[in-house]
């Protein structure tokens, strides 16, 4: 793994926002999740697809960036195919510099099986400087890379390939809404909720979806730098988890909470080399402040997110330094990107405890400025959403309350995004002290 990189190096990084988008657009599901690994297992009905019952879309797109060059390539997605809640999507890309393809199916459940819904997903690419904050299983002095007092500049960058492997297995307990059955169905008006769930107070015994999770994950990393110098490791670990969810609708919560308790380890069972654990804990809250004159629906939405790897040490000796037993440094307790504190570069601050949150104000327009524009009638984009967020987070070398929320990494930010086909499609973007960052993503953040 990469925090181990002189020993047995693993370098997995989605490299900039290009990439981003590409893995966006190819995973065009409502099961590609964004903060936590478990989703809500559910099927949209449109009314304005009330004679079609499959949800689908297919975009091509092209991009260029310093780093990658042009690059061309289509993603899409289908939902209902077999299986009603059932999704396939995939991407392919192509440049003079990069290439890949992702994809994969989620939430199919299996004949002998009511409750249980299994999902695969991977990705075989190639990236051109793909970035690291980390120096590898070196000692070191002073301030480690990817630590709070870390620069910048503290990076490793070089060619290589970059793949992955999800395997997750959910169930849906008997409680709650899912008393009856393990999966939910919305009905949607203009993207709005018409009919679905509407009972909202915290109570997994009578209300809400209690959901168990077992997840098996692979990285797999090559890297070159500019002295020719080549490296390659992987990763495979495992991750336990609960989740309730008692929002009314998942894909873009309007009131009540979500609360996910994780356990991620990779050890003796699968990669005897490599010994770690992390826990972490993810809650949000939402509230609805109803309707205006331009705005279907205003909502506030908060985030907090903490975890702590318990095997993470650190070893002394003399000024030198050394990181024993501890998470790759973009797992565990890790902040910047897509998810978490946006307006920093992606895994930028990792150590063996975090502390994060943040809040946003979602703002759905009731105009739609393409609903009538018949050559883009097959994006099946609802709704418009205009976002404003704040960020704070902070990583330590213990899990202390003082140290976690002294001197906290700010940024703030807007986004635009939309509801196509059932699916939230983001664009955010956000500024720090470290710079500013664009990213295009599917699925809000949380």
């Amino acid at each position: 793994m990469l925090g181990q990189l002189m020993s047995k190096p693993f370098l997995k990084r989605i490299p900039n926002i290009a990439t981003q988008s590409l893995l966006a657009l190819g995973v065009f599901s409502s099961c590609a999740y964004s903060a936590t690994p478990v989703g809500m297992k559910y099927t949209i009905h449109r009314a304005e697809n009330a004679d079609n019952t499959k949800n689908a879309m297919v975009l091509p797109y092209a991009f260029s960036t310093e780093s990658m060059g042009l690059n061309v390539g289509i993603g899409g997605v289908v939902q209902g195919v077999g299986q009603e809640q059932m999704v396939i999507g995939g991407t392919g890309w192509t440049g003079a510099d990069s290439y890949g393809v992702s994809g994969g199916l989620w939430n199919y459940r299996p004949w002998f099986a009511k409750r249980a819904f299994i999902s695969v997903a991977g990705m075989y690419a190639y990236f051109p400087e793909q970035r690291a904050y980390t120096n590898g299983n070196i000692p070191f002095e002073g301030d480690r890379w990817g630590s709070s007092g870390s620069s910048q500049d503290d990076y490793i960058q070089g060619d290589g390939y970059s793949n992955w492997l999800d395997i997750k297995v959910e169930y849906v307990l008997p409680l709650g809404s899912a008393k009856e059955s393990a999966t939910t169905d919305y009905f949607l008006r203009n993207g709005i909720l018409v009919d679905g769930p509407t009972r909202t107070y915290w109570n997994p015994l009578e209300t809400g979806t209690t959901t168990l999770l077992i997840r098996q994950f692979n990285r797999y990393q090559s890297y070159e730098d500019d002295a020719g110098i080549e490296r390659e490791g992987d990763m495979s670990a495992f991750e336990f988890g609960i989740q309730y969810d008692n929002t009314d609708f998942s894909p873009n919560p309007s009131m009540g909470s979500r609360q996910y308790l994780g356990y991620s380890y990779e050890g003796s069972l699968v990669s005897p080399d490599n010994t770690w654990n992390f826990v972490e804990l993810d809650v949000s809250k939402y509230l609805s402040i109803g309707e205006s004159d331009w705005a279907r629906q205003r909502i506030f939405a908060f985030n907090f997110w903490t975890g702590y790897s318990p095997s993470w040490t650190l070893i002394e000796d003399g000024q030198n330094k050394l990181v024993e037993d501890a998470p790759p440094y973009n797992e565990g307790a890790t902040l910047g990107g897509h998810d978490r504190m946006r307006g920093y570069d992606a895994n930028r601050f990792h150590d063996k405890a975090s502390l994060y949150a943040t809040a946003e104000y979602r703002y759905t327009l009731r105009y739609n400025p393409i609903k009538d524009v018949t050559w883009l009638r097959f994006l099946n984009i609802d709704w418009f959403q205009l976002v404003a967020f704040a960020e704070a987070g902070q990583v330590a070398p213990e899990y202390d309350l003082g140290d976690l929320t002294k001197d906290m990494k700010l940024d703030a930010g807007v986004a635009v995004r939309a509801l196509a086909a059932g699916l939230v499609v983001r664009f955010d973007y956000a500024v720090s002290e470290e710079g500013s960052y664009m990213w295009f993503m599917v699925n809000q953040p949380f």
